[in-house]
């Protein structure tokens, strides 16, 4: 069982972004990535047809032999995870905005949080940051049409520069000195985002933190892949393949990957 691979999806190629720091942490692990760019974004759906979408690429992941699967979406985990776990007996890793480190460490005491719609209305992020936020001035940010930029290769176009211009503005203004990017899609715009932010203010995503949890639960159930044999890496997208193999290229030979 232990040489089954880990399953990954996400509303479209943003979740390559957690992909990237799964497969560095456990380079010997088998990974298949489903992006399920034809219905993004995710974040802009009602509940119901989030869990919908999110059982739909659970199955196809499962039909694969997956012994785990991340929901490398914001929007699906704080809609749909809770679903999935009673639905299914494989363990699942969720993502969530890194509001903890930024409102224990803000000096300013004030953090911006770039999200979509989905994730920012969503009860689970409500929890989150009532826990965290007490005295912290926290400016949601809805980065309406951002991921659809990103879904067509526009991520450093003037298009949206202007677009995350407008975003951020309000958080300048607030004084912030954390941004946490709330999508899987955005640590993609984090060299944009750098020339737009004062040096002072750090960014915050989710990645690194998804990668040691699936790590440590693959070590607690006894699931990581201890063979030296190279790994599979799959790729499956109802997408623009272009878009994604471009996004993967900039880290990997797309020789190694299968699409």
């Amino acid at each position: 069982m232990n040489t089954q691979p880990i399953g990954i999806f996400d509303s479209g190629i943003g979740g390559t972004s957690i992909f990237k720091e799964i497969h560095a942490l456990l380079p010997n692990e088998n990974i298949i990535y489903l992006a399920d760019s034809k219905y993004a974004p995710y974040g802009n759906k009602s509940k119901a047809r989030i869990i919908e979408l999110s059982i739909k690429n659970t199955e196809l992941l499962l039909a694969k032999d997956c012994k785990l699967i991340v929901v490398a979406c914001n929007t699906a985990t704080t809609n749909a995870i809770k679903v999935l776990r009673t639905q299914y007996d494989v363990p699942f890793i969720g993502i969530e905005p890194a509001i903890k480190p930024a409102a224990l460490n803000t000096k300013t005491k004030a953090v911006g949080i770039l999200a979509t719609k989905g994730t920012l209305s969503s009860e689970l992020f409500h929890k989150t940051t009532d826990l965290y936020s007490n005295g912290i001035n926290v400016i949601e940010q809805v980065g309406e049409g951002i991921v659809p930029l990103i879904e067509v290769g526009k991520t450093n176009s003037e298009e949206m520069k202007a677009l995350l211009k407008v975003y951020v503005e309000p958080m300048l203004i607030a004084n912030i000195d954390y941004l946490v990017l709330g999508c899987t899609h955005y640590p993609y715009l984090i060299p944009l985002l750098s020339e737009l932010l004062p040096k002072h203010i750090k960014i915050i995503d989710s990645g690194l933190a998804v990668a040691k949890q699936t790590k440590a639960v693959l070590e607690q159930k006894k699931l990581m892949n201890e063979t030296n044999a190279a790994p599979k890496i799959e790729f499956y997208t109802n997408g623009n393949k272009a878009v994604l193999e471009a996004i993967l290229n900039k880290t990997f030979k797309t020789s190694e990957l299968d699409f």
